[in-house]
């Protein structure tokens, strides 16, 4: 007979917690089972979701859905046997679940912002290892991957090397994931993950300097807002920028995703997930992000505007 199939859904294809989370699930099986992994970003997670048709488990780590379509979904999943597991962290999802808006009956949940959702999904699994009484080598020799995703998500940055790691998988992309299913112990990475480390310096380097050259400023509340358009990386921009602009939230629109990115700097006490939650995106109180697709057109049609005035 073989071996049933298991879908996981992350966060990624390009977040070290939700590709480290994946991986988790799928190094947890080993043989046991055959997983096959699906990432979505936050504006993509309702489709996807509703796109699966798994018939034997679904673990969905590191996002949640916001359509109402998406609960009548899973509970047909759940309804026709396929067992559904919930794992995450960040604080919209949370306050969601809190307010009665989460209709699925999930076979189990992790719901918690006490670490970063690879290490809640990694701790589950090794729970469960233990009470099935199964010795899983390769999930085994996974905790250091899972403890500097951890580290760089909860944006301590007390573990060696996490925020290198965290540079590779977004340098990486889709990629990333393959590579972390057979990452060693020593985190020791594979030619691809060594040679895109190279690539990113000059590309936060490249970054910063498309930062600098857009930043603007305003004030809102009392609070110092600083924006900018980056190409990539723009943690590493607000976090040197925080560190000399205290008590500020930086918005910085990524051109490599298409994205906008919120941080604040040590001091500031601004809950970043209720805005993000505002403008349609999510994460957590020091970390955030909303896709906000209007600034494309916005953008598109400031362009057209200016290259109309010179077309004779």
């Amino acid at each position: 007979m073989p071996p049933k199939t298991v879908h996981v859904v992350s966060h990624g294809p390009t977040c070290l917690d939700g590709v480290t989370a994946a991986a988790a699930v799928t190094r947890y099986y080993g043989d046991q089972a055959q997983v096959e992994a699906h990432f979505a970003s936050n504006s993509e997670i309702d489709a996807v979701l509703q796109g699966l048709r798994p018939e034997h488990e679904l673990w969905i780590t590191d996002i949640s859905w916001r359509e109402p379509a998406t609960d009548a979904h899973l509970r047909t999943l759940a309804a026709a046997g396929v067992r559904i597991y919930w794992i995450d962290h960040h604080r919209t999802a949370l306050q969601r679940v809190k307010a009665g808006r989460v209709d699925v009956p999930f076979t189990d949940t992790v719901l918690s912002e006490e670490f970063a959702a690879s290490r809640l999904t990694y701790e589950y699994l090794a729970r469960r290892l233990a009470e099935e009484g199964r010795r899983e080598p390769r999930f085994a020799s996974f905790a250091p991957v899972v403890a500097m995703a951890d580290d760089n998500d909860r944006w301590l940055h007390q573990v060696p090397g996490s925020r290198e790691l965290a540079w590779v998988v977004r340098a990486l992309g889709p990629d990333a994931y393959e590579d972390f299913l057979g990452l060693d112990e020593r985190v020791t990475y594979t030619a691809r993950m060594t040679a895109a480390r190279a690539r990113v310096g000059a590309e936060i380097e490249r970054s910063f300097a498309i930062a600098s050259a857009s930043r603007v400023e305003q004030y809102a509340a009392g609070v110092r807002v600083i924006a900018a358009v980056c190409d990539g990386h723009p943690s590493e921009i607000a976090d040197a920028w925080g560190k000399d602009t205290p008590g500020a939230v930086f918005a910085l629109y990524d051109a490599s995703s298409l994205s906008v990115s919120l941080r604040r700097s040590p001091g500031c006490e601004v809950d970043l997930s209720k805005v993000a939650e505002a403008l349609g995106g999510g994460g957590h109180a020091a970390a955030s992000g909303a896709e906000m697709p209007e600034l494309r057109r916005t953008l598109a049609e400031i362009i057209a505007t200016h290259v109309a005035e010179h077309v004779r």
